[in-house]
């Protein structure tokens, strides 16, 4: 037991972002990351490190220093309804001042002092499971995020990260993984007609095992973060004048539509 915590159980995210690693030291390879508040089950103890599998059934390795006890189901039972940072700051009765990316949960005693939080039960209205409304949230939440790997907020991202994220705003879970990912839903045809907040797959591997995802904005246009820009793009598919564009193409795998 580490700080109260054990083996089978349960933990919540104390951090701003926590780092998820394929292996439980720090010089591993980040593979995803979990935000203030979200809660994970404790599945392996090995040191101070513990293996975790968070909602979406993704498993990696977290350092015990950034995990706190939940409380008891009883008392939970009792706490108000949580507020979603939109990106945040905000300060505790304690003067403690904390820096919010999209999708944290606040404490139920911080105060926002800027950006915008909202109560978790009103995501539904002011962001509906809507192909256009994905895509505007996609746009207008991401643009300017630099490719992290691991990554999963506006603070740095990576296509999947970026696309799973946009989803649960929206209230669908998707998987991590962009081959994960490729398995949802039913075929979305190609890729020239493609409808908004359909996925895009691509590869860069022979045995076209899926490397990448995108999301369809209609009109032959998507957005992703991607290592080859840097980060955010918005992409027209028709100026294959442009090499990056004539990539995507040769690229191409397949396209699905998860609505």
């Amino acid at each position: 037991m580490i700080l109260g915590l054990t083996v089978p159980g349960r933990a919540a995210i104390r951090a701003s972002v926590a780092p998820i690693y394929h292996d439980p030291y720090v010089a591993s390879v980040q593979i995803t990351q979990r935000l203030s508040g979200h809660e994970v089950e404790l599945l392996e103890e090995q040191d101070d490190w513990f293996r975790v599998r968070g909602a979406d059934g993704y498993e990696g390795w977290i350092h015990v220093g950034f995990l706190s006890p939940v409380p008891p189901n009883g008392s939970r039972r009792s706490m108000p309804v949580p507020r979603i940072s939109l990106g945040c700051v905000t300060r505790a009765p304690n003067g403690t001042r904390r820096h919010l990316p999209l999708g944290a949960r606040l404490s139920p005693d911080e105060v926002v002092k800027a950006g915008e939080a909202i109560n978790e039960i009103e995501l539904a209205t002011r962001f509906p499971a809507e192909p256009v409304a994905i895509t505007r949230s996609a746009q207008d939440l991401f643009e300017s995020t630099p490719y992290l790997w691991g990554g999963t907020t506006p603070w740095g991202a990576d296509c999947s990260g970026f696309v799973q994220s946009i989803f649960w705003l929206h209230g669908v879970q998707l998987p991590r993984d962009a081959w994960q990912q490729s398995t949802a839903g039913t075929d979305a045809g190609a890729l020239m007609d493609l409808k908004p907040a359909d996925l895009v797959f691509f590869s860069d591997r022979e045995d076209h095992r899926v490397t990448h995802v995108a999301l369809a904005l209609g009109g032959r246009h998507l957005v992703h973060l991607a290592l080859g820009r840097g980060g955010y793009a918005n992409e027209n598919l028709e100026d294959r004048k442009d090499p990056y564009v004539g990539k995507l193409h040769e690229r191409f795998l397949r396209a699905r539509r998860v609505l």
